[in-house]
């Protein structure tokens, strides 16, 4: 019965939607997830949801691995796989969630890579005063004073901002609002670019930052221009808008050592999150390390 599969996950889909209020971006993952799952079914003649028992999900996370799946990729499958079925549990339409309790791949534990001082200041040496190059110092300054997530950025209208304060407030991760800081640098440069919005923005746009067709401007349209920065200011890698909140996180923890106010800046519900940023910063001492000490041995 595909046609019964496919009618409850766009219930379900619908759900994150409305009531959790989940980004397309989610939501497209959540039903590219299931799908594959639905596809595997399929093959293994299960009709019905209620049908589904924990030896189908062990096997189909099985030949996902063997197909060349990521482990982190697993994980994330398995975890929309878990959300769908909690989801059918509560509707009453199976009586127990099969994915409980299956075990994936543990992924080996990746830092994530960040820009030092010197290379945020090259990145930042945007010296150009027409509207668009104004428009983009004051997304490349707010991204990295104030670790803000992409979704978070281009999401942000002029009514979060309270400059006067130096603060923002912004809505993150399962519809979380958090106040956050602004840097003096900043503030600075969201003035200039407040001062010649209107050259950009249609009259009734509300987002804080637009494009040349004077609308909100969008995830991709971020990424090009930082990229595009990133090379005219001579970096040689590659700069995308995550970049600058690691770099931002990295920074502030070498500086303040303070691990829980960088779980609140970030917005992270789980401190584990954060703790990656302390492998970082061990990392870079271990660097200092191996580079300075006489009996390093790796000079």
């Amino acid at each position: 019965m595909q046609e019964e599969l496919k009618t409850l996950r766009e219930k379900f889909l619908r759900h994150l939607e409305t009531e959790r209020r989940l980004s397309q971006h989610t939501i497209t993952s959540y039903r590219n997830d299931l799908l594959t799952l639905e596809k595997y079914c399929m093959e293994k003649t299960v009709s019905s949801w209620v049908n589904l028992r924990p030896h189908h999900i062990r096997s189909f996370v099985s030949s996902i691995f063997i197909e060349g799946l990521g482990a982190r990729s697993i994980q994330r499958r398995l975890s929309a796989i878990r959300s769908f079925m909690n989801y059918l549990l509560r509707e009453s339409l199976i009586k127990s969630n099969p994915a409980d309790g299956i075990k994936t791949p543990k992924a080996p534990r990746r830092l994530p890579d960040v820009l030092d001082v010197d290379q945020i200041n090259q990145l930042l040496n945007i010296t150009k005063e027409d509207p668009i190059s104004l428009r983009d110092k004051a997304i490349l300054e707010l991204l990295y004073s104030s670790g803000l997530r992409l979704s978070e950025l281009v999401m942000m209208n002029p009514i979060d901002l309270n400059l006067q304060d130096k603060s923002l407030t912004v809505i993150g991760k399962g519809n979380k609002r958090r106040m956050l800081p602004i840097g003096s640098k900043a503030v600075q440069a969201i003035t200039i670019w407040l001062s010649v919005r209107s050259q950009l923005a249609n009259l009734d746009e509300e987002a804080l930052f637009v494009g040349n067709r004077g609308t909100r401007l969008s995830r991709r349209s971020v990424q090009s221009r930082i990229n595009h920065w990133a090379k005219i200011n001579g970096l040689q890698k590659d700069v995308y808008p995550h970049l600058l909140r690691h770099s931002f996180a990295t920074h502030l923890l070498e500086a303040s050592g303070d691990l829980r106010a960088v779980q609140e800046l970030l917005g992270h519900s789980d401190i584990a999150t954060t703790q990656i940023y302390t492998h970082l910063d061990f990392q870079h001492l271990s660097e200092t390390y191996d580079k300075a000490h006489p009996r390093s041995g790796k000079k």
